[in-house]
């Protein structure tokens, strides 16, 4: 374990029901391609706000890298359903690409 996820991990353990201590770990597994670890966190990222887009997407970009398209396809379709993904069009259209991808 590296500082940078001791420190992400201390975070969380101290502020559980933030979910920026989530998706900050959540992100260094997903960056590191350790995608069945990246997953859970955006996963209680989501659960704990579920408007936060970023970790919806970045919860689709895990499933995806694991493997799951239909996951993937589910978590970046929930942040076109929050108030950032009904209103932001570059976010709108790079959601539209990933899925198209799949």
């Amino acid at each position: 374990m590296n500082d940078r996820e001791a420190m992400f991990k201390q975070m969380v353990a101290e502020y559980p029901d933030s979910p920026m201590g989530h998706f900050s770990l959540g992100k260094l597994y997903l960056d590191g391609q350790r995608w069945a670890e990246a997953a859970p966190c955006f996963e209680t990222a989501v659960k704990l706000d579920p408007t936060y887009a970023a970790a919806f997407v970045a919860l689709g970009d895990a499933w995806n890298g694991a493997g799951d398209s239909a996951r993937a396809r589910a978590a970046w379709e929930q942040a076109l359903q929050t108030p950032l993904g009904r209103k932001d069009l570059s976010l709108q259209e790079d959601l539209a690409q990933r899925i198209s991808d799949l």
